[in-house]
This record gives C-alpha cells, sequence and structure tokens, in this order.
C-alpha cells in the first residue's frame, strides 16, 4: 500500500512537473512572439514607393519626428509608423466603422455590429473614395502603402492578432474613411438618441413636462456670446398617461459621460508671447495605447508638431509655427429622426412628399467569427430605419455621415498649412467630418471660433424633436452656406472657451440647434478663470485644464445639508458634507456623497418620469445631458402635480436617493464612511482592449488604475475609463514654450522601451513638452531602389 501511495505520489509530481515545463513553454513563447512584435527604432528601411528618403528621429518617449521632401512621402512615412506601432488599433477602429467587429471579437460584439451596420458605412466609405481628387488620392495611397509596408516589416504580427487567432488583413484607402466613420459613431452617436429620449417623454408627461425634462438652456449655461435663453414654464401638470414605472436592474449613470472637450484661446494681447495661446483638451474613452498618436511633421514650407489619429495621413489638432487649433464636440443638431407615416393596407410603405415609396430591404453579410448570416437593412430616402416610436411608427434616421461628401481629407491635410485665423475659418466650413467646435489662434494674436464640417439647412422645424416629413412642409434644404455658419472673430474680451455646451444664442444657435448639449458648469468655471486674469502663458492654460471645482454641485450640497437634517440616520455625513471644499478631490467623503446624491436622485427621477429603455431605441430611459438644470428646479418649487410617479412627495424622492446612497457605502465601502472617498470611484480606468478578456493580460498591459481629480462637470473632466485624451497650451510660433500631456504613451507593444512614457506625467498633471525631445534613435526610410 506505501509502495502505491509513493508511485501515486511521484507520477504526481511528474504530471505536475510536466505542467509546468509546458506553462513554462507557452510563456517563453509569447514573450518570443511579442518581442519579435517590437517596431524597428534604428537603421535603415527599404520603402517601395516613397519618392525620396524620410529621416525618423524619435526621442526617449519615442515621440517621433519626420523629415522628408513631400506630404505625400510623409505620409507614407508617418502610415509606416502606424502600421508599426499602432496596427491592431486601426483595426478596431475600422471595424467599428463599419460594423465588423464581430468578425474578429467574436459574439459579444455582435449586437454592437447589428446596430453600426444599419448606417452601411462600408458602401459610403467606396463612395468618398472613388469622389478623392488625385492630389488627395496620392496622400493617402502613400499612407495605405505605409502602412501595409510598415506592418510587413515587423517580425511578426502585433501580439493581439496571436492571442484571437486571427491574421491582420491588408490596409485599404476605404479603411481609413472607416476609421472617420467609427469617429462619426463615437461623437455623434448611432441614432437621434436626443430626439427620440424627447419623443418618450412627450408621449408619456406631455410636451410641457418634457421640455422641463430635457431643455434647451439652464442655469449653467456659459455662452461666449453671453446669451441667456428663456426656461420652459413650469405645467400645471402632467399627461394622463404619467404612471409609474419599475427601474431596470442594470442601470448606468443619468447623465452619460459626454465624449466631448474643452478648448478655449486667449488673444495675443492677453498672452506673454503676443500670439494667441490655443488649450484643448478632448475628452474620449482612455485604451492604452491612447486613440492619438503624437508625431511632427517636416518639409519645406511645412513643421507641424500634435496628435494623428492612427488609420489617417493627417495632424489632426497641433500647431505649425503660424496657427494653432483644437477642437470639441459641437453637440449641434446633426441627426434627425423622422417619423414614418404609414401607407393604410401597406407594411411596407411610408408616406413622402412625391407619394408613398416603399422600404428598401438591403442585405448585409455580418459575420461572428466564421459564421455569417444576411442581416437586412431597412432603407428609406432619409436614411435607415433605427427605431420605432410609442405608436409604432418607424423612426428613420437623416444624419450628415450618411451623405456623400461627410469626409473630406482634402481640407483636414489643407488645415496643417493655414496661415491665419480666417484661413483656419474658411477651412473649417469646407470640412467634411464630425461637427466639431473649432477654436483657432495665430502668431499674431487673432483669435476664432466655428464649427468645422456641414450644418444642415432645415425648414420648418428646429431639429429638437420627432418630426414627420410627409407633406413635403419639413426637411433639409441641403446644407448651410458658408457665411451662414455660426463663426466668431476677436471677441471683444480676447477670450474664447467651448466645452460641448451651448456657444451661442440667437440666430446662430437656430441654426446649429440642440443634439444633447451638455450642462454648461464646465464652460462656466473656464469661462471664470479666464475672466480672473489679464496676462495668460501656457503654465496658466495648464492649470485651468487641471482645475477641478465643481460649480455645478454646490447646489446639490445645499440640497443634501437640508436632507440630511431631516433624516438623522444618516447625521454623521453632515460634517464631510459641510467640510467639501468645492472641488472634485479624490481624498473628499464630502464630494463623493454630494455626487451619488444628485446622481441618485436625477436617475431615480427620470426611472419615474420615463421609464425604462426597452423598444423606443438606445437608452431612452436615460436621463438628458442636461438634466440637472431641470431636475433642480423642480426640487426648488417642489410642484405636489410634477412630483414623480410612484413617489408620495419630493422628499420621498430624496428619501429614496438617500437610500441608494446608503447602499452604495455599504457596497463600495463596507459601510465605512471615512473609506468612502471620491477617489473610490473617480479612477483612472486606462485599459488594454482585450485586457478584461484575456486572464493575466491586465498585468502585461494595463498602467496602475490609479485616483485621480475631477468630474464630467469639471473642467478636469474625468470618468473610470474615459477623460482629456491629451492636453495640449501652446502659442503658434513659439511651440518650444508649449505644454503637452497624453495618457497611455505612444507604443502598443508592451515591451517596448518607451510604453507608458508619459501616462504618469499626465494623470500627476506635471507640465512636460510640446514638442518632442533630443533624439534617442534614428531610422531612415529610403525608396527601395535606394535601399543598401
Amino acid at each position: 500500500m506505501v509502495t502505491r501511495a509513493r508511485s501515486w505520489t511521484r507520477w504526481l509530481m511528474r504530471g505536475v512537473f510536466l505542467l509546468l515545463v509546458i506553462a513554462a513553454g507557452l510563456a517563453a513563447f509569447g514573450w518570443w512572439r511579442l518581442d519579435r512584435s517590437q517596431p524597428v527604432l534604428t537603421g535603415e528601411i527599404a520603402a517601395p514607393g516613397l519618392s525620396a528618403p524620410v529621416r525618423v528621429v524619435r526621442d526617449v518617449n519615442g515621440v517621433p519626428t519626420l523629415n522628408g521632401a513631400n506630404r505625400a512621402d510623409l505620409a507614407y512615412a508617418l502610415g509606416w509608423l502606424h502600421g508599426q506601432e499602432r496596427f491592431f488599433q486601426m483595426d478596431l477602429l475600422r471595424r467599428t466603422g463599419a460594423g465588423e467587429l464581430s468578425e474578429l471579437l467574436g459574439g459579444a460584439t455582435e449586437a454592437t455590429d447589428r446596430k453600426l451596420r444599419l448606417h452601411r458605412f462600408r458602401t459610403r466609405a467606396a463612395g468618398e473614395i472613388a469622389r478623392m481628387d488625385p492630389a488627395t488620392r496620392a496622400v493617402l495611397d502613400a499612407y495605405v502603402a505605409g502602412v501595409n509596408t510598415g506592418l510587413n516589416d515587423l517580425h511578426a504580427a502585433p501580439f493581439e492578432y496571436a492571442l484571437l487567432r486571427h491574421a491582420p488583413v491588408a490596409w485599404r484607402a476605404a479603411d481609413t474613411m472607416l476609421v472617420v466613420y467609427a469617429m462619426y459613431f463615437g461623437l455623434e452617436g448611432t441614432d437621434p438618441k436626443f430626439e427620440l429620449d424627447r419623443a418618450r417623454a412627450i408621449a408619456r408627461l406631455g410636451q410641457p413636462m418634457a421640455d422641463v425634462l430635457y431643455p434647451e438652456t439652464t442655469e449653467l449655461d456659459s455662452a461666449i456670446d453671453g446669451s441667456r435663453l428663456p426656461e420652459p414654464p413650469l405645467p400645471g401638470r402632467m399627461s394622463a398617461q404619467a404612471t409609474p414605472h419599475v427601474a431596470s436592474n442594470h442601470r448606468v449613470d443619468p447623465e452619460p459621460p459626454i465624449p466631448g472637450s474643452n478648448n478655449w484661446a486667449v488673444a495675443g494681447r492677453l498672452s506673454a508671447t503676443g500670439g494667441a495661446i490655443v488649450a484643448n483638451d478632448m475628452h474620449l474613452g482612455l485604451n492604452v495605447p491612447n486613440i492619438w498618436y503624437r508625431a511632427r511633421l517636416r518639409m519645406p514650407g511645412l513643421d507641424i508638431t500634435g496628435v494623428t489619429l492612427p488609420g489617417t495621413p493627417q495632424v489632426t489638432v497641433g500647431s505649425n509655427g503660424r496657427i494653432a487649433w483644437g477642437f470639441t464636440n459641437s453637440y449641434a443638431a446633426l441627426h434627425d429622426a423622422v417619423a414614418l407615416d404609414p401607407v393604410a393596407g401597406h407594411a411596407d410603405q411610408y408616406r413622402t412628399p412625391a407619394g408613398p415609396r416603399a422600404i428598401v430591404r438591403v442585405p448585409e453579410r455580418l459575420c461572428v467569427g466564421s459564421a455569417c448570416s444576411t442581416l437586412m437593412v431597412d432603407e428609406t430616402i432619409w436614411g435607415p430605419v433605427v427605431a420605432r416610436l410609442l405608436d409604432g411608427r418607424r423612426v428613420a434616421d437623416r444624419w450628415i455621415a450618411h451623405d456623400p461628401g461627410a469626409i473630406r481629407l482634402e481640407t483636414a491635410l489643407a488645415l496643417e498649412r493655414a496661415g491665419t485665423v480666417a484661413e483656419a475659418v474658411a477651412l473649417g466650413h469646407l470640412a467634411g467630418m464630425p461637427d466639431q467646435n473649432l477654436t483657432v489662434g495665430d502668431r499674431e494674436g487673432n483669435i476664432g471660433w466655428t464649427i468645422a464640417g456641414q450644418l444642415p439647412a432645415r425648414f420648418g422645424f428646429t431639429g429638437h424633436d420627432v418630426t414627420s416629413w410627409a407633406d413635403g412642409t419639413r426637411g433639409w434644404a441641403g446644407y448651410l452656406a458658408a457665411d451662414k455658419v455660426p463663426t466668431m472673430l476677436n471677441p471683444p474680451s480676447g477670450r474664447i472657451w467651448t466645452a460641448n455646451a451651448r456657444v451661442i444664442g440667437g440666430a446662430g444657435y437656430a441654426l446649429l440647434g440642440d443634439g444633447g448639449y451638455d450642462n454648461g458648469a464646465r464652460a462656466g468655471e473656464i469661462a471664470r478663470r479666464l475672466a480672473a486674469k489679464e496676462r495668460f502663458d501656457e503654465r496658466d492654460m495648464l492649470a485651468i485644464q487641471l482645475d477641478d471645482t465643481s460649480l455645478r454641485n454646490r447646489f446639490w450640497a445645499e440640497e443634501l445639508a437640508r436632507v440630511i437634517a431631516r433624516t438623522p440616520r444618516v447625521a454623521t455625513w453632515a460634517k464631510p458634507v459641510q467640510e467639501w471644499n468645492g472641488r472634485a478631490d479624490d481624498a473628499s467623503v464630502g464630494y463623493r456623497l454630494i455626487a451619488q446624491f444628485r446622481r441618485q436622485t436625477i436617475l431615480k427621477a427620470f426611472d419615474a418620469y420615463v421609464g425604462p429603455s426597452e423598444g423606443v431605441g438606445r437608452g431612452v430611459g436615460r436621463a438628458a445631458p442636461q438634466s440637472d438644470g431641470g431636475i433642480r428646479r423642480l426640487l426648488r418649487a417642489r410642484p405636489i402635480a410634477l412630483v414623480p410617479p410612484g413617489y408620495a412627495n419630493w422628499d420621498a424622492l430624496e428619501a429614496a436617493a438617500i437610500a441608494a446612497t446608503e447602499a452604495d457605502i455599504a457596497k463600495e465601502a463596507g459601510g465605512d464612511l471615512a473609506r468612502y472617498k471620491w477617489g473610490g470611484y473617480m479612477h483612472a480606468g486606462v485599459r488594454h482592449p482585450l485586457s478584461a478578456a484575456v486572464p493575466g493580460l491586465r498585468w502585461l498591459t494595463d498602467p496602475p488604475d490609479e485616483m485621480v481629480n475631477g468630474d464630467s462637470g469639471t473642467p478636469r473632466a474625468h470618468y473610470p475609463g474615459g477623460g482629456p485624451s491629451e492636453r495640449i497650451a501652446v502659442s503658434p510660433g513659439h511651440e518650444e514654450r508649449g505644454l503637452f500631456h497624453m495618457p497611455g504613451g505612444q507604443a502598443g507593444n508592451p515591451l517596448s522601451t518607451y510604453y507608458l512614457a508619459g501616462h504618469e506625467d499626465w494623470v500627476r498633471g506635471l507640465p512636460t513638452p510640446f514638442l518632442p525631445g533630443p533624439p534617442r534613435w534614428t531610422l531612415r526610410l529610403v525608396p527601395a531602389t535606394a535601399a543598401h
């Protein structure tokens, strides 16, 4: 018996040893494969398609300076770098634009693909390529060739493909268009969400109450023209259809993060250099690698530094020595929800000004891994069918992204060369891109703002609500002419700011419409900080970017203090709330209590008013971006007739918010109030796209998940997994004084020497240079015939 036991133990030990050997071998193979997919940093590379050599010099952070003879050669070299460092990221972007993620990622993204594929952007991308002028196409073709050469010059494909057991597919010209379409999705959404939300509220509560919950204006507004809009009156009652709804089990924040940004500019008379200063921080989802790739491009007549979007050949935001520019998401009304009036007896037809038309069903091949099926897309003359109203009518999406000219690479390349604010603004009016607030300053000290991208010329309606276009009295008459696009040049104050909220009023606002503006809390704090000084330098701009003051939550702190006073069981909350310093400080217990109380009050009110989101498009049960304004008006007035259905009174609503906050303290801090700090919620959340799905990958790819200050209502706008994807503060002509931050760093390969370089500076807010540093690695790309 003892002999058998020993024998069994010996075989078990051998088995364990064998498993360890196999695990070690797999780990060694993975490390070897990862090492072979590192980018080439030095030497000379044969580059088929180059017209002349390009010298690529990287600094210690991996930021390249490209020196070439012409723009096509620079595009080739930039593509080569993108292909070496960021190909997997580019692949995800093009697949997002096309609605083809599931072919690579499997069933987890099938529902997403079904939503994205409705827009048929791969077909539209081919049309944009066919319309491209020869000079622009030459730059794009050079970029595409560079991407594929860079990818092929790796000794092994990027490591993500080994994990997914796929091989990378070569880059094509249309893929660059799909990357831009992916940005349309990210910045403007996949449907006319704002109008669908309002339609749900109108159907349940009546128009007057919907206007309060989805307001065009609030007390937080801080438009650069100083305009104020009238707030809608509080109605005497709600619709009789307003009945209690049970909240769904899975809830998101009532105010989903705004994928937008901050930017501002001060005129030269207010700067230390005499030139304008432009500051920009674009708020997007945060991953490793970061969405942007830093670069400096130099050739005769052009020296430009900024961030590029892998998958595209241009500098998106930056400074060229004569102008500096930045973007924020405009939230103008760019989707319109068109209600399709049915034709009696014909389920597949809808009414148009020219008579009944049949819905066209277009087949799309949708693959989940290698299993493919047919998805039928319902198309109308106004766009794809994306939703149904509560009354059963289909809703078509009329969206600028569907039209020819939605992408105009030529204007993006021309903006790189602009020499004055006036030139940049004129190019913005010609641009084909997701509509953005363009803020620009030049070295002569001029500043300006406009909307870059195309704006619909509506007639017969405002773009605020779902409407029928069947009788021809409502619709689009093409796009606004350039001279009609709202613009502001050199305002008397010498200051311009935008932060995804309403920028102007009057006739300009009527032309832009409201596509779901953020509330003006961030814009108001930026405006306040800009008004507080008469002289600025780049570090002053960074200080505003890092400002975590919460103007928005002062109301909620006062309201919570009143609720605590009448709720003895939470009396211990009084001290931290009273001692709150007005900032979204990661160490503050008071701020987390205030923010959670606000969140829960708004969430529970909208759950009761609007109900769950099933069946009416994406997220229609969520609160509006400006919901804060409507709910605080109601809490001040406390009208009995407008109490959210299911609650006895306003005190009961706030008591429910208190109970939900107590539950959150129990869940997140084990019931220990002292541990319930803002940093426990507000962490950076920067991760690799696959790290949550692949065991152990997070250890290799992800930076430490550190606590950060700020929230979505402060200039230092953060939310877990999202926030400032870059920070720039630069005066054109004085780039050596400029400052720059970027989370995640340049590299896509975790073994890279400069992987995550610069990330900690972004977390800490340390001032770091805008321009690349001293040379660390030098590489030459040479025409293939000249290689030796």
